[in-house]
């Protein structure tokens, strides 16, 4: 409501719209004017009044009609409007009520009463206001809040994505805005691990369709977990193949022993995660390969799929060695078996030529008790 509220004066005669415009105005009220009912509408319409003092008996229309027609419309419904006639028969009360009217003033009146009325009338109205009021803030509250809740859900979908093919340590970071760079294209030194399924090709070749893709879950569901917590990054699934990156793209202490650790890992529970989707009498194996050494570190892919990868020749000699590998085997080349002291887990296993490079490679493998 305003400040000062806008009393609208509804009546044919012009002597009592003066009377009531005079004892209005010393109130401090200010006051508009209408000789008749469509005139009221109009009025009531663009200037949105806080109350309608409103004559019955008035030509063209009455004031039945009007109030009946101010109910009916939404933009000026809620106005508070009081009849005002000489008539004060009961019937004629209750028909107004029943159009809408909120009270009735019966001529001739006292100034006291009319005052009384009036602001009452005008309690109610800014009561209505008020809530109105309330109500927008409730509505601007709540687009404010599935804003928010949207804006939530859509970060949870990015964390989502992210995580799908990095550790949640990097998919925080990237989210938080701490990435700093992390999955930009760069050489570094990464430790990288290969490992490959022995006799499944031939096992997917007899065993049911779901068997095999169940199989294959429960090795990922294995080793999902264990890249995890020994902070590998997991760059893709290759079939029955994982390849899994270490000190990047989130840098880490000790790269290929973590690779050792996730080795043992891996070996010490293969056979337990698969056991149930293998027949009696087949044997599907794990053979492992590691290998440290310069790539380059990066993001590959188009628009709707992204994979974060490293090029070079590391991954491919982790990958030969897992080939080489027998089941339950690990192989590690000598660069990365240079990078610590590995003396109590490894051994030397052979000096070998692998396919793709022209010099022969000393080869070591994993202690199965370690």
């Amino acid at each position: 409501m305003r400040d000062v509220p806008l009393i609208l004066i509804v009546d044919d005669q012009p002597d009592n719209r003066s009377i009531l415009d005079a004892r209005l105005s010393a109130e401090g009220y200010e006051t508009a004017q209408a000789a008749d009912g469509i005139e009221a509408l109009a009025m009531a319409r663009s200037k949105l009044p806080d109350l309608i003092l409103l004559d019955v008996m008035m030509p063209y229309m009455d004031g039945f009609e009007v109030c009946q027609r101010i109910i009916a419309d939404e933009t000026i419904s809620f106005i508070p409007v009081v009849l005002v006639t000489a008539r004060a028969d009961k019937q004629d009360i209750v028909k107004g009520l029943e159009a809408g009217a909120s009270d009735y003033l019966t001529k001739p009146f006292s100034h006291p009463e009319l005052i009384a009325r009036v602001r009452s009338m005008l309690r109610i109205k800014a009561l209505h206001d008020r809530v109105e009021h309330q109500k927008g803030e409730l509505a601007e509250w709540n687009r404010a809040l599935e804003a928010k809740v949207d804006e939530q859900v859509r970060k949870i979908e990015r964390t989502n994505r992210l995580r799908r093919f990095l550790p949640s340590s990097v998919a925080d970071k990237i989210l938080a805005g701490d990435d700093a760079g992390l999955l930009a294209s760069q050489r570094g030194n990464v430790s990288v691990l290969f490992a490959d399924l022995r006799n499944f090709t031939s096992f997917s070749e007899k065993a049911d369709p779901s068997c095999v893709i169940s199989l294959l879950n429960a090795y990922h569901s294995f080793s999902g977990p264990l890249i995890e917590h020994h902070e590998g990054t997991l760059e893709r699934f290759l079939g029955d193949g994982i390849l899994v990156l270490f000190n990047a793209p989130l840098p880490c202490d000790s790269p290929v022993e973590k690779a050792l650790d996730l080795a043992k890992d891996l070996q010490r529970g293969f056979q337990e995660a698969i056991a149930p989707f293998v027949p009696d009498g087949e044997r599907v194996g794990l053979g492992i390969g590691i290998a440290f050494g310069g790539a380059t570190l990066g993001c590959i892919g188009y628009e709707r799929r992204y994979d974060y990868a490293a090029i070079g020749s590391v991954s491919n000699i982790a990958s030969r060695l897992s080939d080489m590998a027998l089941d339950g085997q690990t192989l590690i080349s000598e660069d990365a078996i240079n990078t610590g002291q590995f003396n109590d887990r490894v051994a030397f296993f052979s000096t070998m030529k692998l396919k793709g490079f022209d010099l022969p490679t000393r080869v070591h493998e994993l202690s199965v008790s370690m």
